[in-house]
C-alpha cells in the first residue's frame, strides 16, 4: 500500500451504504481517510485539492475531465425509474415560475434543466434552497429533490405532479443514467492494491444489502422493503460500457446547454 494517506470522499445517502460501509471497515488499513459529506461539497473539495478522489456529482466531472480519472467499474446509476431524484411540481410545469433546487445536487440540476428547456418558461427562477421538500414547496411553485428525503415525502395535495427525472431520461434516451462516478484529481497515484480495495468493498456491500438496509432504515424509520428494491433493483453501481454511453450522451447535452465549457474524454485511472 501506499505511505501517503488517501483522503476519499464519499456522501452517506442509501444509494453510498454499499460502498461506504465495507470502506469504513477497510480504510486505516488501507491508507485511507473517508471524508464524508453531500455531493455539492465532496465536488468542491475535489476543486480545491482536499480531496484525493471522491464520489462526486457525474456533471463535476465532465465540467473538469481534464483533470480528473474515473475509476473503473465504480458509479451510482440508474436505468428507468429510481424514486429519489424527483421535480415536483404544484402547477402545471409551464406555469412554474419559482423552483426550489436541492443544494446538495448537481447532476440532478443539470439533468432537469436539460430533460425540461423546451417546457420551462423563460422567465422561471431557480432557487438553490436547504433539502427540506415541505419548506420548498411552500415558498416555490415546485421543487427539485434529490435522495433519501423521497422516501418519506411528507402528504402532498392530489394536483401535485411528480416526475422521476431518471425515468424521463431512460423514456427519451433507452440508456442508463449516472448520477455520480468514483474520479481521482490529476497528480494522485492511485495504485492497484488500492482500486482493488475498492472494488472489494462494492462486493462486499452488494452481498450483504440486507444487513446494511436494515442498519440504515431502522433508526430513520424507513421501510426496509422500499429501500432493500432501491439498492438491488434501481441502482447500478458499475460502470459498463451502457452507462457509459449515457454518460456520453449526457456530456454531449450537456455541453449543447452551455453546462459545462468543453467536451473532453472520458479517462480511467490506469492500474
Amino acid at each position: 500500500m501506499s505511505s501517503k494517506t488517501l483522503r476519499f470522499g464519499l456522501h452517506d445517502f442509501l444509494n453510498a451504504q454499499p460502498l461506504l460501509v465495507p470502506l469504513l471497515k477497510r480504510a486505516e488499513k488501507a491508507g485511507i481517510e473517508m471524508v464524508i459529506d453531500v455531493p455539492s461539497q465532496l465536488a468542491e473539495m475535489m476543486n480545491s485539492q482536499t480531496l484525493d478522489l471522491a464520489m462526486i456529482p457525474t456533471v463535476e466531472y465532465l465540467r473538469r475531465a481534464e483533470s480528473y480519472r474515473l475509476v473503473e467499474g465504480v458509479c451510482i446509476a440508474s436505468r428507468d425509474k429510481v424514486g429519489t431524484v424527483l421535480l415536483i411540481s404544484q402547477v402545471p410545469v409551464q406555469e412554474i415560475k419559482t423552483l426550489a433546487l436541492d443544494e446538495r445536487s448537481r447532476t440532478s440540476v443539470a439533468l432537469l434543466k436539460i430533460l425540461f428547456a423546451k417546457r420551462f418558461s423563460p422567465e422561471i427562477l431557480f432557487d438553490p434552497s436547504p433539502p427540506d421538500p415541505e419548506a420548498m414547496l411552500e415558498a416555490h411553485d415546485a421543487a427539485l429533490i434529490i435522495g433519501d428525503q423521497n422516501f418519506s415525502l411528507p402528504s402532498l395535495s392530489k394536483e401535485t405532479e411528480i416526475y422521476d427525472l431518471s425515468e424521463d431520461w431512460f423514456l427519451k434516451t433507452k440508456k442508463p443514467f449516472v448520477h455520480a462516478v468514483l474520479a481521482v484529481r490529476a497528480g494522485v497515484s492511485l495504485e492497484k492494491e488500492i482500486c482493488d480495495v475498492i472494488q472489494s468493498a462494492r462486493h462486499e456491500g452488494l452481498q450483504n444489502l440486507p444487513a446494511i438496509v436494515k442498519d440504515f432504515a431502522e433508526p430513520r424509520g424507513l421501510d426496509l422493503g422500499v429501500c432493500e428494491d432501491y439498492l438491488q433493483h434501481k441502482i447500478i453501481y458499475d460502470i459498463g460500457e451502457q452507462e457509459l454511453e449515457g454518460m456520453k450522451l449526457f456530456q454531449e447535452l450537456c455541453y449543447g446547454q452551455g453546462l459545462i465549457p468543453e467536451k473532453h474524454p472520458l479517462r480511467f485511472v490506469a492500474v
